[in-house]
């Protein structure tokens, strides 16, 4: 895995991953150097990403920590962030 292309965030969410719980998604924003083209998209859905990406260099995705770990390994992959639920705010 490189960690250089890894939020704080998402490196302490996968450190919480109890052993065995490779396949539990995590919600991921996708921040690549190019547009991904053609083998780039079929690398993303053999790690089963859903969706349409033509055209965009940043995408969400709901990967496991493995695919996580192999989609850092990519050089065409700049970063990647952890996703956070957005609650409403008190009116309080």
């Amino acid at each position: 895995m490189d960690y250089n292309k890894l939020d704080a965030d998402l490196i302490a969410q996968l450190g919480e991953a109890p052993a065995g719980a490779d396949e539990k998604p995590l919600s991921v924003f996708i921040h690549t150097t190019k547009a991904p083209g053609a083998d780039e998209e079929a690398f993303l859905k053999d790690l089963g990403h859903k969706g349409d990406i033509a055209g965009r260099e940043l995408f969400t995705a709901s990967l496991s920590p493995r695919a996580i770990d192999k989609l850092s390994s990519q050089p065409w992959v700049r970063y990647l962030k952890l996703s956070r639920q957005l609650r409403p705010l008190d009116d309080k």
